[in-house]
């Protein structure tokens, strides 16, 4: 995309995707590609660095992945990350071998000697800082030209360095928020030692994106499906501005959505921009399809596979459409392909990163397959989208569906509709809606007994979730008073016909995956 960039060579880390987030943050872009690339690809990418990251597997071992040799054919300065760090040295001469105390969590840094590495972020030649570790094997020999920079308890080697070369390794992971001065270090390396520019806007994407539109398109028709979700409409947007009136957006009313959603979006692009868009109702079609479908991952593919075909169906209506626009995003692209193994991957089986079915004669345009969630809503600002549609919690493609544990009936989903609505309701009189990543309801596949002024109820139970987050990867469950608790249930309880029960999720969400369901 650019000769001002960052190349990461992920060997299966969950938390790859925030090194790279760390990197665009400081306005370098920065591409995730696995280690079975091959060496062509990574050398057309033309990185001003490259980072080698973490990983799950063990160097010590024989079959485990090993970075590409191009990697240190291209002459350019290299960052490996836990096992990056560990496979870099191995390959060039070093040795590895299993840990005698292993590190998982937070540990003591002890910087003994300056580096290139460290310099803006920690110029104390004797420091002590707080990393965040997780490693059972470590480095035990370096190869020739490296020096130790920094060591722990259970790393001697924990960070180590060849200037002459501008290979560094780190047993530690700076991505993490956990690591004190983590985000200075990556920074240092992009800007300061690789040398970037650091000119990475959304500005620059949306001219380019534009440009890249128009040359896929020419003259051809797109269709787009619309959610009324982040992804969805600043795609629309984007591609609309692109190429006008070439575009119908199709909605998808499938019985799925939140309270008012359809009403919301009919207004927005069909009243608001003007855009050409198809209101299509179809959620008998879907809810006879889930009829009695417990199990979430066929749920999923029954409703990925009938938004696919409403789609062929409407693009053969309108005559001539060649195009399928999607809202997929980066994350999506990286967990539907290998991390470590080579071998395509679904994750999501609801979007269709991989491509369209071979039967359907349309072709994908994806313009925001390069940018993470944030990136999007600040793209979405870029191109003037209001900001109650750009800050909107994330909403999973299944809506409902997957929120609704166990058979989906329209009983339940009414009174999930109900229940999420005054739990909105109540987030945003509180004025804590854009303090949150995501919050929602979820109806339990159970009823309990209660009683209810003079008679007994026999109800279902809901459960409240919200969490924080600054990057979609790690989450915690957001901190409401129990006043703010006790008033969103009793509201639900009053109002909504069929709950008697709700509780609140407290767990935290594990790096790796990137939505709350």
């Amino acid at each position: 995309m650019t000769n001002d960039s960052i190349l990461i060579i992920d060997f299966g880390s969950q938390v790859t995707q925030l090194i790279a987030r760390r990197l665009r943050e400081t306005g370098v872009y920065t591409e995730i590609l696995p280690c079975t690339t091959p060496a062509g690809k990574i050398s057309a990418a033309r990185p001003r660095g490259i980072i080698l990251s973490g990983g799950p597997a063990s160097v010590a071992m024989a079959d485990t992945p090993r970075a590409p040799q191009i990697v240190f054919d291209l002459a350019v300065p290299v960052l490996g990350i836990c096992y990056g760090q560990q496979t870099m040295c191995q390959q060039l001469g070093g040795r590895v071998e299993p840990g005698i105390s292993r590190e998982f969590g937070r540990a003591d840094l002890q910087v003994i000697e300056p580096s290139a590495l460290f310099e803006g972020v920690w110029d104390d030649a004797t420091s002590q800082h707080t990393v965040w570790m997780s490693h059972g094997d470590h480095v035990a020999a370096l190869p020739n030209g490296f020096r130790v920079v920094a060591k722990s308890v259970g790393a001697p080697f924990a960070a180590v360095a060849d200037e002459a070369r501008q290979y560094y390794g780190v047993q530690f992971h700076p991505e993490v928020v956990h690591t004190e001065g983590g985000e200075r270090l990556l920074s240092r390396f992009a800007l300061g030692i690789c040398g970037c520019s650091g000119d990475w806007s959304m500005a620059a994407y949306r001219q380019r994106t534009i440009a890249a539109i128009r040359a896929q398109v020419g003259d051809g028709k797109v269709i787009c499906g619309l959610s009324g979700g982040v992804d969805s409409s600043v795609a629309a947007i984007l591609i609309h501005e692109a190429i006008g009136e070439q575009l119908t957006c199709v909605f998808v009313d499938h019985g799925l959505l939140r309270a008012g959603e359809a009403k919301e979006v009919v207004s927005l692009f069909g009243g608001h921009y003007n855009i050409p868009l198809i209101h299509k109702n179809v959620a008998k079609l879907f809810l006879g399809r889930l009829d009695d479908v417990s199990d979430p991952e066929e749920k999923r593919k029954i409703i990925g596979n009938s938004f696919i075909e409403v789609f062929d169906a409407e693009a053969a209506r309108i005559g001539g459409a060649r195009f399928l626009a999607q809202g997929t995003l980066y994350p999506d692209v990286i967990e539907s392909i290998s991390a470590a193994g080579g071998g395509a991957v679904t994750i999501k089986s609801h979007h269709n990163v991989g491509g369209l079915p071979d039967d359907m004669a349309l072709e994908l345009v994806e313009p925001l397959r390069e940018l993470f969630k944030d990136e999007v809503r600040d793209l979405g600002r870029e191109l003037g989208l209001p900001e109650t549609l750009v800050s909107r919690h994330p909403f999973p493609g299944p809506g409902l569906a997957i929120r609704v544990p166990g058979a989906v009936t329209r009983e339940k989903l009414d009174i999930l509709r109900a229940a999420d609505a005054v739990y909105l309701d109540e987030i945003r009189k509180a004025g804590l809606y854009d303090e949150i990543w995501q919050a929602f309801a979820v109806l339990l596949p159970v009823r309990t007994v209660g009683v209810m002024g003079d008679a007994r109820s026999y109800d279902y139970a809901c459960v409240l979730r919200a969490v924080t987050s600054s990057d979609g990867m790690t989450a915690d469950s957001y901190p409401f008073s129990h006043e703010f608790l006790s008033r969103t249930a009793t509201r639900i309880v009053n109002e909504v016909k069929g709950v008697n029960r709700v509780a609140y999720d407290v767990t935290s969400k594990p790096p790796g995956t990137i939505e709350w369901e």
